[in-house]
């Protein structure tokens, strides 16, 4: 390669097969199959330096990469840890939290950097979570899955539990506060119910609520009896949830900083698994959250 390269708009097809060393009848091939950026000009062909060079950091042409920019959101499961996290750590991330499947829709869209999300495998195997969800969904997709964090959860009951709540099966003759469909939570929940022979249309549900933070207020109010996902005393039978998060290896950021990987921990019945899809080196943190006493 000569020096006159760093000033050109254009390469020309040898000086592109020695960039990339290969041989001219392989880049004739990716040309043929429109897998690489060039132009043909007077029955030659040329290769825009900068297309070409974004092409090769990324594996996408720059015209795709600007109509598929994503918006810097993080949606998906809502966890208060993760929300205080965002918001003290000024990175201007906003957040969009609907749920594990619904931040899944979000994300293909391209409306958001991540989503983090515990689905549990209920269909053929019940003690693995997300890998599942996806994927097939994503396999095409330049995106990766990261386990960031390991969760406990189970149901929620007021301070002294006076409804001396033990288990699912407690729950047909009470008040009781759910997750919207498609939330993590909600998912597990539905599971557990179903193995005690139970079937959500018999319940009493009070009200339904989209975070973590609104299932406890409802507890806290009065509203409800017990809730499902939120931590704290949970007194559910165990269970192994995982929580991951998808995000974009086209050049998102998780935090303001290249993508992160978490370990927390949070006490109560249900241990789940979290993670995030994100781009650039992982960093590990921990952060421990104890659950009050009943």
């Amino acid at each position: 390669m000569n020096s006159g390269l760093d000033t050109t708009e254009f390469l020309t097809t040898k000086e592109v097969a020695e960039l990339l060393r290969i041989k001219e009848r392989k880049l004739y091939d990716l040309v043929s199959a429109q897998e690489i950026p060039c132009v043909k000009a007077t029955g030659k062909l040329l290769f825009p330096k900068a297309e070409l060079m974004h092409w090769i950091r990324t594996g996408e042409f720059l015209s795709e990469s600007k109509s598929t920019a994503r918006l810097n959101v993080l949606a998906g499961s809502h966890d208060p840890l993760l929300e205080w996290a965002i918001r003290e750590s000024g990175c201007g991330l906003a957040m969009q939290f609907d749920g594990s499947l619904s931040g899944l829709d979000v994300f293909e869209n391209h409306g958001a950097v991540a989503t983090g999300l515990h689905v549990l495998n209920v269909n053929t195997n019940p003690t693995a979570w997300n890998t599942h969800a996806v994927q097939t969904r994503f396999a095409a997709s330049n995106v990766v899955l990261v386990h960031w964090a390991t969760r406990q959860q189970g149901l929620i009951v007021p301070h002294g539990n006076p409804k001396q709540i033990n288990s699912v099966a407690n729950l047909p003759a009470l008040k009781i506060a759910t997750r919207q469909a498609g939330a993590g939570g909600m998912i597990l929940f539905e599971h557990l119910l179903h193995t005690h022979g139970l079937d959500l249309a018999a319940l009493n549900v009070s009200e339904t609520c989209r975070t973590e933070n609104d299932t406890i207020a409802a507890v806290a109010s009065g509203k409800a009896d017990a809730s499902v996902e939120a931590e704290g005393c949970g007194r559910g039978p165990p269970s192994m949830p995982r929580s991951d998060a998808i995000d974009d290896l086209r050049g998102a950021r998780f935090l303001g900083g290249g993508s992160r990987a978490w370990k927390s921990s949070r006490s109560s019945a249900h241990r789940l698994s979290a993670a995030c899809i994100s781009s650039g080196p992982m960093v590990s943190a921990s952060r421990r959250r104890t659950a009050p006493k009943a």
